[in-house]
């Protein structure tokens, strides 16, 4: 006989037939009674936990009492991944329907082996349901039409005796080798898994995902007390569980075979199987028990793609971020368009995802894993790789360049070509954020470091316009350290410059003063004057906010006059801006207040709306300072014009409210709640919640 699959039931692939049937373990006789498909069903996972949903729509397709008319669902299809637990739920639920009383006829349960090198045909699959239904091997037909009308004649007769029967297909390949197993009648119903979509068959189509984060930690928590029902490490280290549960994929069979690593060794602190993945050059060495392995299951569906697709799955793990858009993936194919049927093919195989958006595409994390070691074990694949990685990072670096020049474009400058306006540019932006930040990390490789560092230059207005700093601090850091190892001194003080730029808005004031200060001291060692001209405006910045304004007073004269001497008219405006900012808080108010209005005039002169309208609110600060009240609600309104103009949502926030506490000083509290709310809904636009529900709060405080 075959081999066991768990229990009494049999697994028949040695016998005269080549095929794969498992049915309760009988003994024929010529004038015997028929052997019976009822016990044919492998016992439920132990553990399973989740899936819900999943389930309840399984259950509700083969209700013959629920809302589906009669005969409707007759075949139902889970897919997914491998190891993402399809046989778990598919036998959870036969189990849950032949419990409820609906297939008093039986289950039939054969597994197809799709995916293996001796795959079980509809030929080989027929014979052995045939059998486990009592028909005597010696009046089994050979040809599938002729198994098939035999098959049906049977099930038909035990429809009439018995009632409906479930017939479980498992680990199917194609619907070709489905399709024959359809059991006919309005009441037999069959269940199909496979780890490709199989939209020919007409079923009911179940795609499994991963599991939630809770379900996630329920499976780990779930079987370490099935082993031992005293075991609280889960529990007891609820955040190192949820880290190995992210760092398993939220897989199932991840999730087992971490779960059984921690089983086989009972004093291991969750925490240190989670360090032991996460320092790993190679997780998927560690998930394995000596029974199962992730990679081995992801290699059986590797194994079986054609070479584009397989070529394709290796690139796509090699790509920057969670996720990519298809543009991106025709560059890494270094094809002119879109592999979009290469695409979808992996897509039905489930070994690539859908992202976020149409036209957006991902790998699980762990499938990732899978195909960067395929490449890394492979010269060749190595290379093919390396080109791709090339090819993405030129990509970003010119249309992130473009961007770029689109937000820094003044008038009088040449008109930018591939973003007609700054909103296209900041689209294209926040579309490939993500991988654009991803792509600067490849700085650390020396191969990438050049151009890697030249994208993170491209991405510095951009992230703080966004105001996303921490990226912004990441971005900066990876390029500093890439610079300072190529000896150039121009760009680790272009990267010192942004750095300490978004350590400032981050709050760190001491850290910005450090960074503006090596950038200054690069600037002047190299004889830039303009850059050291931008860096003392900068440190004048950090040290005000740092509560230096006498010191940061002198830093933006140094600014000012460096900017004077080179030219700079748009650099001067901005020192003359934050001189203002200085002079106020020294409590010079008259002489900050000509400070803005120099700085205005200048961004006018070069046309640069931003500029002015940025100067435009500092000039309201401080009239309102002065007690110029009604000058203060002029020139914050009219900032609060350039500000919308360009949607600087934040500073556009900024200006409302203090239009909001200059109505409020003036006696007009309606005005004022408005101008709050006007607020806290700009803040919204900006990614500020916090600033947003202050404005919100003082809104709500205001009384008539």
């Amino acid at each position: 006989m075959g081999e066991r699959y768990g229990g009494d039931h049999l697994d028949f692939r040695d016998g005269e037939f080549k095929g794969d049937f498992i049915a309760k373990q009988v003994a024929y006789h010529q004038h015997g009674p028929a052997p019976t498909a009822l016990d044919a069903l492998p016992p439920k996972v132990a553990g399973f936990t989740g899936r819900g949903d999943e389930l309840g729509e399984l259950l509700g397709a083969f209700d013959p009492d629920g809302g589906e008319a009669p005969g409707a669902v007759l075949v139902a299809a889970v897919s997914g991944l491998g190891g993402i637990g399809k046989t778990a739920l598919a036998v959870e639920a036969a189990h849950e329907a032949c419990d409820k009383g609906w297939f008093p006829g039986g289950v039939l349960f054969v597994n197809l082996h799709g995916y293996d090198d001796d795959r079980v045909t509809a030929e080989q699959a027929l014979e052995g349901l045939l059998r486990a239904l009592g028909t005597a091997p010696e009046h089994i037909p050979n040809g599938v039409d002729a198994r098939t009308a035999l098959y049906l004649s049977v099930l038909r007769a035990r429809e009439r005796e018995l009632g409906a029967v479930l017939v479980l297909a498992d680990n199917a390949s194609s619907a070709e080798q489905v399709r024959p197993l359809h059991p006919g009648g309005v009441r037999h119903r069959l269940l199909a898994t496979s780890r490709s979509k199989l939209p020919q068959l007409g079923a009911r189509l179940l795609p499994l995902g991963e599991l939630s984060p809770g379900e996630a930690y329920d499976l780990l928590a779930r079987a370490l007390r099935i082993a031992a029902p005293g075991d609280a490490r889960v529990a007891n280290e609820s955040e190192a569980a949820a880290e190995l549960a992210l760092l398993c994929g939220h897989l199932p069979l991840a999730l087992q075979i971490a779960a059984a690593l921690l089983v086989l060794d009972g004093d291991k602190p969750v925490a240190e199987l989670v360090a032991e993945l996460a320092e790993s050059g190679d997780r998927l060495l560690h998930l394995d028990d000596g029974e199962r392995s992730v990679r081995a299951a992801f290699d059986l569906s590797y194994g079986r793609l054609p070479a584009e697709q397989a070529r394709l799955l290796r690139l796509l793990a090699l790509a920057p971020g969670p996720e990519v858009t298809a543009e991106v993936v025709a560059v890494l194919d270094g094809a002119d368009t879109p592999p979009v049927r290469v695409l979808d093919a992996l897509s039905r195989a489930h070994l690539v995802e859908r992202g976020s958006g149409r036209g957006r595409w991902r790998l699980h994390d762990l499938v990732r894993v899978f195909g960067v070691g395929v490449v890394k074990g492979d010269v060749g694949l190595w290379e093919e790789g390396e080109a791709a990685r090339e090819r993405v990072l030129e990509f970003y670096l010119g249309w992130a360049r473009a961007a770029d020049g689109r937000l820094r474009w003044l008038p009088g400058r040449p008109v930018p070509e591939r973003f007609t306006d700054r909103a296209g540019a900041l689209a294209w932006l926040d579309a490939e954020r993500a991988g654009l930040v991803a792509a600067v990390q490849w700085a650390r490789e020396d191969r990438y470091a050049g151009t890697a560092v030249r994208l993170s230059q491209c991405l510095a207005e951009y992230l703080d316009w966004r105001r996303s700093f921490d990226d912004l601090i990441t971005v900066c850091g990876v390029a500093r350290e890439a610079a300072h190892r190529a000896g150039n001194r121009v760009d680790e003080a272009i990267a010192w410059t942004s750095l300490g730029n978004a350590l400032r808005e981050a709050g760190r004031a001491g850290e910005a003063i450090d960074a503006h200060t090596r950038a200054r001291d690069l600037f002047q060692a190299v004889g830039d004057r303009p850059g050291e001209a931008s860096a003392w405006n900068n440190l004048g910045g950090a040290l005000r906010q740092a509560g230096r304004a006498g010191e940061a007073a002198d830093a933006h004269t140094r600014a000012r006059d460096l900017h004077q001497t080179v030219g700079d008219r748009h650099g001067e405006a901005s020192a003359w801006d934050n001189l203002g900012f200085a002079l106020g808080e020294a409590g010079r108010v008259e002489e900050a207040a000509g400070a803005h209005t120099r700085a205005r005039d200048l961004h006018q002169a070069v046309g640069d709306r931003q500029g002015e309208a940025r100067a435009w609110n500092n000039l309201g600060a401080t009239l309102w300072e002065a007690g110029r009240v009604e000058e203060a609600v002029e020139a914050c309104e009219k900032a609060l014009e350039g500000f919308r103009e360009f949607d600087d949502w934040f500073r556009a926030g900024q200006t409302l409210s203090n239009l909001a506490l200059l109505h409020q000083h003036a006696g007009r509290p309606a005005e004022a709640r408005t101008h709050y709310l006007e607020s806290a809904e700009a803040y919204t636009r900006a990614n500020a919640p916090t600033e947003a529900a202050r404005a919100r709060t003082r809104a709500s405080a205001v009384t008539p």
